[in-house]
């Protein structure tokens, strides 16, 4: 399969992908993702160990997405550009050499430098798999491909908060970063020869051209601004939300260890089925309509995540909540994207995930400072706050 070209795996079915091909880039949207959100259920162990304040350790996943937003701008659009093969092979090298930056990193100023490589390696690489996805789809498909690799995404990001608490416990936080190179380095020849080639790519732009088409992009695509807000408020609430859940679960009355948070993450797989859900409704013209109903729920998800003190099953409850309306926003705002500008899927993703990338960041240092102020219900509150502005702004721009 990796000898052939884009247009004879179409020729063997206009209608659908192989779904040995939409399974692949699913899974490896998983592991590449992973990498950016190893460390949110490790923030507690991480302070205790370069002795930085609760309200501060924020700054590691804060790192970790102006990395984020760095690949979104200057590496994830040469995807419509150079060999992809290519580019996600030195991605993968670079990453490697990042994670293990990390595993050995002596100081703060280190560790956020090296936090900073992986979030714009992980990055560069997840959001390079899903553009190749939108491409290899069809038209009538790609909501449905999309929310496959999505829900590949949000499976490697439940699987890191779990994976890298169980393997803190048995290790330390640093044998995370060790696990997740060696994973890396496996991950590495599978995807160069698994992975179908591409024609040359058409475009004749220059790198500084390619990046100044983004601002065009940005400036002129009303579809693409209206749905990159949309995803930096949800985003920035999901960040509120998992970015400081470790902390009140690891002290009293919960002291529970970093293995138990971690599998507080599973409960969000339902995340990764409406991610798909989503996709298929998106191809149906739906899109709007599932737009609303994800955002009232994200709004009433903060509801029982508020009542966590008065039981386990309220987390719970609300941690479905916010990943079943979270993804299948996230997989609706791309299906919308990828439709009008077909030979620009990396420029799209690049600068829809830039909102993503302010929004995670923005999310993860407000969370910190206002735990540190206001305890848990503070937290809540904002999540609250930012979900309904959500759901405002969504009503204020229904046209689009």
């Amino acid at each position: 399969m990796s000898d052939k070209p884009l247009a004879t795996i179409r020729a063997k079915s206009v209608e659908s992908l192989p779904m040995s091909l939409v399974l692949l880039l699913s899974a490896a949207c998983a592991f590449s993702v992973a990498n950016v959100y190893y460390a949110q259920p490790l923030l507690d162990a991480i302070a205790a160990d370069f002795t930085i304040s609760l309200a501060r350790v924020g700054m590691v996943i804060a790192a970790t997405q102006i990395g984020c937003a760095c690949a979104l701008l200057l590496v994830v659009p040469l995807g419509d550009r150079l060999n992809r093969h290519r580019l996600l092979a030195v991605q993968q090298i670079l990453l490697i050499a990042a994670l293990l930056m990390v595993g050995v990193s002596s100081s703060s100023l280190v560790l956020l430098a090296a936090m900073l490589l992986v979030g714009l390696l992980g990055t560069a690489m997840t959001q390079g798999l899903i553009a190749f996805a939108a491409t290899l789809a069809t038209p009538q498909e790609r909501g449905r491909v999309v929310g496959a690799a999505q829900g590949g995404v949000v499976i490697g990001l439940l699987v890191a908060r779990t994976l890298s608490g169980l393997l803190a416990d048995i290790g330390g936080w640093r044998t995370v970063y060790f696990f997740s190179a060696a994973i890396t380095l496996i991950l590495l020849p599978i995807l160069a020869s698994m992975l179908p080639k591409q024609p040359a790519s058409e475009l004749k732009l220059s790198y500084w051209q390619l990046l100044r088409s983004m601002l065009s992009l940005l400036r002129h695509d009303r579809i693409l601004q209206v749905r990159g807000m949309l995803a930096l408020l949800m985003f920035a609430a999901f960040s509120i939300f998992w970015s400081t859940l470790v902390l009140p679960l690891s002290q009293p009355p919960f002291l529970f260890s970093h293995s138990a948070i971690g599998v507080f993450g599973l409960v969000g797989a339902v995340g990764a089925l409406a991610a798909m859900k989503a996709g298929h409704l998106a191809d149906r013209g739906w899109a709007q309509r599932v737009s609303g109903v994800s955002l009232l729920i994200l709004v009433f998800a903060w509801l029982p995540l508020g009542l966590m003190g008065q039981g386990i099953i309220y987390l719970v409850g609300g941690i479905i909540l916010l990943d079943l309306a979270g993804q299948a926003i996230h997989v609706l705002n791309q299906s919308m994207i990828f439709t009008a500008h077909p030979q620009s899927h990396s420029r799209l993703v690049g600068c829809y995930m830039l909102f993503y990338a302010v929004g995670s960041g923005l999310g993860a240092f407000a969370g910190s400072h206002i735990y540190a102020w206001a305890g848990w219900h503070g937290v809540c509150w904002l999540g609250g706050l930012v979900s309904l502005a959500a759901l405002l702004f969504w009503l204020r721009t229904l046209k689009y």
